[in-house]
């Protein structure tokens, strides 16, 4: 029977890398998505809006403090109407204990005008409208996108950025490369929470220093010559 001993050879013939890999990464999303299935970003806001203005706040500082700060922001300019009425001066009163402040200020009241002047007040759901706005990098745009608007992408920051090429799931030298990369090879059925599961991993497991691989739930899949177990 021809038929029967090709489907046998098919049987017996052994995975290809290719598939192998693609299993493993398979493993890793479902490892992650079984441990916290609704995973969610840690920065405060109360709309569409109080989230893109956090994450422009969010550069080069911690979602601690940047939390802090926009509390008692957020409670009384929770719109671009209102927050551009606070002025600079106004808004730096409230996030001056965030890094680099003064600048951020600025691009958020510029934001906010032309969110205005040309959007109606509202954030569009587009990322080529979001980088067009001040402040906004495609990081900033990809987060506002994938949050609020629940468009399956990833923002890489620095904590993907170190996942990413650690594990490795796709290697690069620069965000592009890994934002690009990670596109290709992370599972339609994952893409929409990678972003967060890939942060917090970053955030609270596999840190910079010292990687906390005794307690990682997807060590044995991870090929990081680093690993400290």
């Amino acid at each position: 029977m021809p038929n029967e001993k090709s489907s046998l050879a098919k049987a017996r013939r052994p995975a290809s890398p290719r598939s192998r890999e693609a299993a493993r990464i398979e493993e890793i999303f479902a490892r992650l998505e079984a441990a916290d299935p609704h995973p969610k970003g840690e920065l405060e806001h109360v709309n569409v809006f109080t989230l893109l203005v956090a994450v422009v706040l969010s550069a080069q500082a911690t979602d601690v403090g940047v939390n802090k700060a926009t509390r008692a922001l957020f409670a009384i300019a929770d719109t671009p109407q209102k927050m551009l009425a606070l002025g600079v001066e106004g808004l730096c009163g409230y996030i001056k204990t965030i890094g680099l402040y003064p600048t951020k200020a600025k691009n958020v009241i510029a934001l906010c005008a032309q969110l205005i002047e040309k959007h109606g007040g509202q954030v569009p759901c587009d990322r080529e409208a979001l980088q067009a706005l001040p402040g906004v990098g495609r990081k900033t745009a990809n987060v506002v996108l994938n949050i609020a608007f629940h468009v399956p992408v990833i923002a890489v920051d620095t904590h993907i950025f170190r996942v990413s090429n650690r594990l490795p799931l796709a290697k690069g030298k620069t965000v592009e490369q890994v934002e690009a990369g990670l596109e290709k090879i992370v599972p339609e059925r994952f893409k929409l929470h990678a972003h967060h599961w890939l942060i917090l991993h970053g955030r609270y497991v596999c840190k910079a220093r010292r990687p906390e691989c005794e307690r990682c739930i997807i060590a044995d899949l991870c090929r990081f010559e680093g690993k400290t177990i």
